[in-house]
């Protein structure tokens, strides 16, 4: 299993565990309802055929998130390492050929008529929960009728306990000379109603909603779960790995049921009726200005679900509140594995870099902003080896290598010296109250 992939299993398990670690205040019969409930539960366990946890599996899990942080939950390397453990291309064909030939028919059956046919080859032991995986992946399973389901109406007991966010379609403003589409990408706190953070942008993806989510959680704190929509921008790994790292539970809206998602939905309507039809600028700058002197008045507002006003319940109980850490800016950097080749060389996105000597021939993890493509940090078991420089091979060529590694650099005179980038950036965006 590469690190990527074991990345990805520790940030599934935090989801899992989440509930139990976030410093939610809970009685014994909370923990034992919450315990039970993800028992019964059938989950997509990455890279895993099984669809259930037992308890002993949670208690272990959260032990080793307890004792240590993100990394305790990487899975160990198994015995069985380099062995498929999986169905084969031409096992998946056979599986969805028959099921088109036979669609009432259940997946113990259609196992019973492969193996029937001869369609299994040798060595290969199909699972009713590998079956149903590849069905539902394939979308051939039957449509259940839909059943009445309890819903009941709910509030966080504390400020930055749940927030929720979504993206709204707003106007169109003038942009790079011709008129382009805004989105409104908001987060709004489940217990005081106030916005955590809110702006326009001219794009509804990832780079815009982690810019918002940054700048949120800069000024209000850490909330210890984030309730969000299934789009592209809230199902990004790179999103599961920044919540995760900062002991922040996400949680995703189930498909096509918004009821979830009431109060930024209800803040929504309220921004199309009190906001958008008495906008009368023109840019997008303009519609941001507007918005934030808005939301201002918002938050000072008593709301018709509290009573109170959002800034006043929310600030009321700030000693609740987990304050964002000192370098926030590092969680949001992207993650990389790469291997140090011979000539200390390392590729990233297309640029060559060159790495310290002591991790030649090294897996190592590279940390990096897509806004600072040049600045990448590297690490190798936890340790920071400090900002790797793009590759000169002009300055290579007048390198001398000694005994100790310590390459001497000759540099003409008239060649302008290495300026190395910045680690972190100095601006700071202005921030919504």
């Amino acid at each position: 299993m590469t690190e990527d992939e074991k990345m990805q299993v520790a940030v599934f398990r935090f989801s899992v565990i989440g509930d139990f670690v976030n410093g939610s205040q809970m009685t014994r019969a909370q923990k034992r309802h919450f315990l039970q409930e993800k028992c019964l539960r059938k989950w997509n366990i990455p890279f895993s055929t099984k669809t259930r946890i037992s308890k002993s599996t949670i208690h272990r899990w959260i032990r080793l998130y307890n004792d240590g942080d993100l990394k305790s939950l990487y899975p160990d390397s198994r015995i069985d390492k380099g062995k498929s453990r999986s169905m084969d291309e031409d096992t998946c064909c056979a599986i969805i050929r028959l099921r088109r030939e036979m669609p009432d028919a259940t997946a113990a059956h259609l196992i019973a008529v492969l193996t029937e046919r001869r369609l299994i080859p040798d060595g290969i032991e199909l699972y009713l929960s590998n079956v149903y995986r590849l069905l539902h992946q394939n979308n051939l399973m039957h449509l259940t009728e839909h059943k009445p389901v309890d819903r009941r109406k709910f509030e966080a007991e504390l400020p930055n306990d749940l927030w929720q966010s979504d993206v709204m379609h707003g106007p169109k403003v003038e942009a790079d000379g011709k008129m382009r589409k805004t989105y409104l990408i908001a987060i709004i706190d489940d217990h005081s109603r106030l916005i955590t953070y809110g702006q326009f942008y001219l794009s509804e993806n990832l780079t815009c909603y982690l810019n918002a989510f940054e700048k949120a959680l800069a000024k209000r704190g850490l909330p210890r779960k984030l309730y969000v929509d299934n789009g592209a921008a809230f199902r990004s790994k790179h999103l599961e790995y920044i919540t995760a790292s900062s002991g922040i539970h996400l949680i995703h809206a189930k498909p096509y049921k918004p009821q979830g998602k009431g109060k930024i939905e209800r803040f929504f309507r309220t921004v199309r009726g009190q906001f958008i039809v008495g906008f009368k600028g023109a840019t997008l700058d303009e519609i941001n200005e507007a918005f934030s002197s808005w939301l201002n008045t918002y938050h000072q507002r008593k709301h018709g679900s509290t009573g109170q006003t959002p800034l006043y319940r929310f600030t009321s109980q700030m000693h609740c509140l987990r304050s964002a850490p000192y370098n926030l800016t590092d969680y949001f950097r992207r993650v990389a594995m790469r291997k140090i080749n011979k000539d200390r060389t390392i590729t990233l996105n297309g640029r060559l870099f060159e790495g310290p000597v002591p991790l030649i021939g090294k897996r190592v993890e590279l940390l990096y902003h897509e806004s600072e493509p040049e600045s990448v940090e590297v690490r190798y078991q936890n340790k920071s080896f400090g900002i790797i420089r793009p590759v000169n091979l002009h300055v290579n060529c007048s390198v001398k290598r000694d005994k100790n590694n310590n390459p001497q650099i000759h540099v003409n005179n008239h060649t302008k010296s290495y300026r190395s980038g910045k680690l972190w950036s100095s601006q700071r965006s202005n921030q919504n109250e």
